[in-house]
């Protein structure tokens, strides 16, 4: 199971300030020849901070099926000069957790 992350980033605002919505993908891709039942999170950490779950989700990728990008979750900040990371890792049923897959954005560049 091959796993890859990645992060959007939506200018909006919260009240009178700008903000930006960061939105954590997955894509899956399964190179086995058996199917499975995929578990899937996502974590946010502005500025080094601590992490945050922002969602979770399940999949069942077919063998030789790719999946994705799928939206794990999201999270809006007001615009600060903050770097933002996103990291997603996934599991098949009865496995262990890939490695994190991470993603990072800085806010409201211009």
């Amino acid at each position: 199971m091959a796993v890859n992350g990645c992060i959007s980033a939506q200018r909006g605002t919260v009240g009178a300030f700008p903000s930006r919505e960061m939105t954590a993908h997955i894509k899956l891709r399964n190179a086995g020849t058996r199917a499975l039942n995929v578990s899937y999170e996502a974590f946010a950490r502005p500025d080094g901070g601590s992490w945050a779950k922002v969602g979770t989700g399940r999949a069942y990728v077919k063998a030789g099926e790719e999946i994705g990008p799928v939206e794990v979750g999201s999270t809006t900040r007001v615009c600060a000069p903050v770097r933002v990371e996103i990291r997603v890792h996934a599991r098949a049923d009865g496995a262990a957790w890939s490695n994190w897959s991470t993603a990072a954005t800085k806010q409201c560049q211009t």
